[in-house]
C-alpha cells in the first residue's frame, strides 16, 4: 500500500509470477510475445500494474482478486522415472504435475527442471519470485546427486571435474565429489554443482569419457530428499525449511556460506565414504 492506502504498483512480471501465473521468465517471454494485455493495451517489460488493472493473458482475464497477495505454498516431490517436468506432453507420457495437489487459484511452478531418466527431489512453489530467485544462477544454490557410474573412474578424471571442464554451453565444474561405495563394474558418487544447466551433470561426466547409468537428486540448498517420501509423492516443506529457501532467495537476511579451499580440494582426491549409499 501507498501513503493513500491505494495497492503499490510493481512490475508487471514480478506480480504475475507472484500470483502463481508462471515464473518470471515465462511472464516475461509473454510479455515480448504480445500475449499479455493491461487495461486494453499490450504490454511492455517494466510496466507497473495494481491488482485493480485489468490483466489479460492470451484470450483469459486474470482476477484481481488473483493478483492480490497471498500466502506461498512450497513442496517436495520425490520424482520418479519417466517423468516429464512439463504441464503436457504431445506423446501423452505422465507428467508431474499430474501427481502434485490441486490448487484453488494459483498454480505450482517448478523450481528447476529434471530430465526424464533423472529422479529424486524436486521442489514447486506458488510463488513466482521466490522460484525465479532460485534459479537464477547468481544465487549459486548447491544441487546434490547421487551419480552411479559404470566401470572405473581415475583419480586424473575426478580432479578434472573439480577443476572444471569447457561444456558447449560454458565453463562447469562439480563443487565437490564424494565417493559412496558401489560393487562389481558400479560405483556411486555424491557430486554438487551450483547451476541447472540442462543435463550438466551428465554431460560432465561424459566429458571424462565416463557413462552415467543412474541419477538421482537428493538436494536441493537446504532441503534434503527424505527417505521416508516414497518416488511420485510429495510433502510440505517445514516452516524451517521455508525461511532457510527464503532467505537464501534473499528475501529477509542472507545466508552466511563457508568458504571453500579450492586449492585444497583440488590438490587431494574426493574423500571415500563407503557406507554412504542413495538406494
Amino acid at each position: 500500500m501507498d501513503k493513500s492506502g491505494s495497492p503499490k504498483a510493481e512490475r508487471i512480471q514480478k506480480l504475475l509470477a507472484n500470483a502463481g501465473l508462471g515464473s518470471r521468465r515465462e511472464i516475461e517471454r509473454l510479455i515480448e510475445a504480445g500475449e499479455i494485455q493491461v487495461n486494453g493495451k499490450t504490454a511492455k517489460l517494466g510496466d507497473r500494474i495494481t491488482p485493480a488493472d485489468r490483466v489479460i493473458i492470451g484470450k483469459r482475464p486474470v482476477g484481481a482478486k488473483r493478483l492480490q497477495k497471498n500466502e506461498s505454498r512450497c513442496i517436495a516431490y520425490n520424482k520418479p522415472l519417466g517423468e516429464l517436468v512439463t504441464r503436457s506432453d504431445p506423446q501423452g507420457r505422465r507428467t508431474v504435475f499430474q501427481s502434485l495437489p490441486s490448487l484453488y487459484g494459483g498454480r505450482w511452478i517448478a523450481v528447476g527442471r529434471l530430465d526424464i531418466n533423472t529422479t529424486g527431489l524436486l521442489l514447486f512453489t506458488t510463488d513466482g519470485e521466490l522460484a525465479n530467485r532460485l534459479m537464477h544462477p547468481s544465487r549459486q544454490v548447491e544441487r546434490e546427486y547421487a551419480v552411479r557410474v559404470h566401470g572405473d573412474v581415475s583419480e586424473q578424471a575426478l580432479q578434472k571435474l573439480v577443476e572444471g571442464v569447457v561444456l558447449e554451453d560454458g565453463f562447469a565444474r562439480f563443487e565437490d565429489i564424494v565417493e559412496s561405495g558401489g560393487e562389481g563394474s558400479n560405483h556411486w558418487y555424491h557430486v554438487v554443482i551450483m547451476e541447472g544447466r540442462k543435463r550438466e551433470v551428465r554431460r560432465l561426466w561424459e566429458a571424462v569419457g565416463v557413462k552415467v547409468s543412474r541419477l538421482k537428486r537428493v538436494r536441493f540448498g537446504p532441503v534434503m530428499l527424505d527417505t521416508r517420501l516414497p518416488a511420485g509423492r510429495f510433502r510440505p516443506l517445514t516452516p524451517d525449511e521455508l525461511k532457510a529457501l527464503r532467505e537464501l532467495a534473499g528475501f529477509s537476511g542472507s545466508v552466511r556460506r563457508e568458504k571453500r579451499s579450492t586449492s585444497a580440494r583440488f590438490s587431494k582426491p574426493p574423500r571415500k565414504r563407503g557406507q554412504r549409499r542413495p538406494d
